[in-house]
């Protein structure tokens, strides 16, 4: 049974760069999880369940329209959860929304916690790397458009590698 994410991708230079600093951090699974903003978690689907999903994903792309992101200073989900995260100063509406477009039909999962747009920049490390993470990033930014989300496919060797793209062809909210 294949174990799928959907999320948006952060776009090089600047999402090599926070993965490169990811696994600088001695993060484990940083070389295995491309940097990104996720809309669905890690989800386990039946044998047959991929062609509905991407069907469904295909549905969502063509009504979202693409979006602006930008990307601006640290936060944490500690001591709940042990990551830090790049903090989204633009789009995060955005993001939530398609996320929760993307959650219905044969993708309506359970979250642990509630959504909270973000790209993690370290995960699974010591509390002394946590806190380096959130102090030297705090100075990160970048901004982007984003014109497309991806259908990530989990192997257990490689990691998370991209399965399909959805270019996002909605009209602008003006234009609706």
């Amino acid at each position: 049974m294949p174990t799928i994410g959907v999320a948006v991708a952060i776009p090089d230079p600047w999402g090599e760069q926070l993965q490169a600093y990811r696994e600088s951090l001695g993060d484990p699974s940083a070389s295995l999880i491309p940097t990104h903003i996720t809309l669905v978690p890690p989800t386990v689907l039946a044998e047959d369940g991929l062609a509905a999903v991407e069907s469904h994903l295909a549905g969502v792309a063509g009504e979202r329209p693409a979006f602006r992101v930008h990307l601006r200073g640290t936060g944490t989900f500690r001591p709940v959860s042990p990551v830090v995260f790049v903090t989204l100063a633009e789009g995060a509406e955005h993001c939530a929304q398609l996320a929760d477009a993307v959650r219905r039909g044969p993708l309506d999962v359970d979250l642990d916690f509630p959504y909270h747009p973000h790209v993690t920049v370290a995960h699974d490390v010591q509390d002394d790397s946590l806190d380096r993470a959130q102090h030297e990033l705090e100075g990160f930014e970048c901004a982007f458009d984003v014109e497309e989300f991806h259908l990530y496919v989990h192997d257990e060797v490689a990691g998370w590698r991209p399965y399909r793209d959805y270019a996002l062809e909605g009209a602008p909210e003006g234009e609706r």
